[in-house]
């Protein structure tokens, strides 16, 4: 018998590049035979170059129920031509989509991580209930399930979308080596902050996120204008933007609104960037104001740079930030507290240095890459010895 062929799925090449292919080098290191189907974007040549077995698939992030019927036909046609041992599925429509198909084309072991459900507690209780029902759904065509954040978990087997012995929390990981502040020299951050217009003792938020309203950028805005009342050379350095898949003019209507409220010049936009350890040690603070998120790694990233984090009281972040210890967590949309915190550390460097150490020793002790990645290794040993799958 041949290698275990595995087929990972997702809906753009952003997300294999920044989310999945530490997954993907560790199961060929393990002897299994990894191709990963996603649409073609910008990183299609990158992944490429690090010899990624790429597939293209005209999948979307939006629910037009014509492209989604479209992206099904052609995946499980393509799977019932290039049979598979193992579907592993990411992101909420792919996830659907991913399942469904590899069920009619009767692939053995059928996995989907939930990298966070898109239901949270602030949508409309029909609406919620109909994404509840959709996973539920969903679910009945796969066999395993993973979440990076407990409260998924949890809330998966209290809403029945899946029984306990089918889901398991496997957190989310980071390569705690390279996001350390000694991995940077301090000639780097010299140039850096000459790049970025920087001084070494200029206040500097630090946020990597997609310039869209669920981000809580608005909010970010909202708050450094009340910050530079106290601190006039704050600067926040944006890393991240708006992604061709994303479907609102959030960007646009972001950049007019710093513009309303006079605080353009202290936002820095570095864009979708490789040397995140490099710029993230030029942060003083992280923040992040989401509405949702699943486990979002950009705070742990931050966390083992050793940087104080001011994030919202959701799910996956309250997993992350402990109170008081490595940063502050604030309710979602609340200009007040989210300006209140952020001033509080960037006034406070004794405090911001304690809150960064702890943050660090957490984050290595807790969320290091191979943890995770060991967490999911055992799942697919036990489901391939289940079926008889040598590897």
């Amino acid at each position: 018998m041949g290698k275990v062929r595995v087929l990972q799925l997702c809906a753009v090449d952003f997300t294999v590049k920044n989310f999945l292919s530490d997954l993907v080098e560790f199961l060929e290191a393990k002897g299994l035979e990894v191709h990963v189907g996603c649409r073609r974007g910008e990183f299609w040549e990158w992944l490429l170059q690090r010899r990624f077995r790429m597939i293209d698939f005209p999948f979307t992030r939006g629910a037009n129920p014509v492209a989604n019927a479209r992206a099904l036909f052609v995946l499980y046609r393509y799977l019932k031509q290039h049979p598979f041992d193992i579907v592993h599925v990411h992101t909420p429509i792919v996830g659907v989509l991913g399942r469904l198909a590899a069920a009619g084309a009767q692939v053995p072991i059928r996995l989907y991580t939930a990298h966070g459900f898109y239901f949270h507690d602030d949508m409309r209780w029909a609406v919620r209930k109909a994404h509840i029902a959709l996973e539920r759904f969903a679910a009945r065509f796969g066999h395993f399930i993973f979440t990076q954040s407990d409260e998924d978990r949890i809330t998966a087997v209290r809403e029945r979308i899946t029984s306990p012995e089918c889901i398991a929390t496997i957190g989310n990981g980071i390569d705690t080596g390279r996001f350390s502040p000694e991995r940077v020299p301090e000639s780097e951050r010299a140039a850096l902050r000459q790049q970025m217009g920087l001084s070494e003792n200029t206040p500097t938020i630090g946020i990597i996120a997609r310039l869209v309203r669920e981000k809580g950028v608005f909010e970010l805005a909202e708050a450094v204008a009340q910050i530079r009342l106290h601190l006039p050379d704050v600067r926040v350095l944006q890393i991240g933007g708006a992604l061709p898949s994303d479907r609102d003019d959030s960007t646009r209507r972001f950049r007019e609104r710093l513009d309303a409220l006079g605080i353009a010049p202290h936002f820095i936009f570095a864009g979708f960037r490789d040397d995140v350890p490099a710029l993230m040690s030029l942060c003083n603070v992280y923040v992040l104001p989401s509405y949702r998120e699943g486990m979002p790694r950009s705070i742990l990233e931050a966390m083992a740079m050793g940087l104080p984090v001011v994030a919202t009281r959701i799910r996956g972040c309250r997993e992350e930030v402990v109170e008081g210890e490595t940063g502050f967590l604030v309710p979602p949309r609340d200009v007040p507290q989210l300006a209140d915190r952020l001033l509080r550390i960037l006034t406070d460097r004794e405090a911001a240095r304690r809150m960064g150490e702890a943050g660090r020793r957490r984050a290595v002790a807790q969320f290091d890459r191979r943890l995770v990645l060991d967490r999911q290794w055992r799942v697919y040993q036990q489901l391939m010895q289940e079926r008889g799958l040598s590897r």
